[in-house]
């Protein structure tokens, strides 16, 4: 089972996200703001990040390129409502981008894509 890091400021969005990808059968873990996002990567080593930009503390700009350095292999999919964001160069550490949404299809299918490549092409989903 993959384990997931939901990083956003957002009470709702974050238990929303939790509820869902809890439902599809991954571990997740959350954070309220960048600090936190990085100590939680620091202790759960997650399969996958999924990030918010606009946080206290840190921003998802900022946090990206530590998990970069901390976890090099970490994929993270930014997911903001603000697609200003892909203009700075910090940016391109991440490996997707989604918009956020209340409809979490989008996102689900970019984490499955990810952590589940066969899922998509109709293979068993790594089990």
């Amino acid at each position: 089972m993959a384990t997931l890091l939901i990083a956003d400021d957002n009470r709702d969005i974050r238990e929303l996200y939790k509820m869902e990808f809890e439902c599809e059968g991954y571990a997740v873990v959350t954070a309220a703001d960048g600090v936190e996002a990085l100590q939680m990567t620091k202790i759960h080593c997650p399969d996958l990040v999924i990030l918010d930009i606009g946080m206290p503390e840190k921003d998802g700009l900022e946090v990206i390129g530590e998990i970069s350095r901390l976890n090099g292999g970490t994929p993270v999919i930014v997911n903001t409502a603000y697609p200003l964001f892909k203009m700075d160069f910090r940016a391109h550490h991440a490996t997707s981008w989604v918009e956020k949404s209340s409809n979490t299809d989008p996102l689900i299918s970019a984490v499955r894509q990810i952590v589940e490549p066969d899922f998509e092409s109709g293979g068993n989903g790594g089990e």
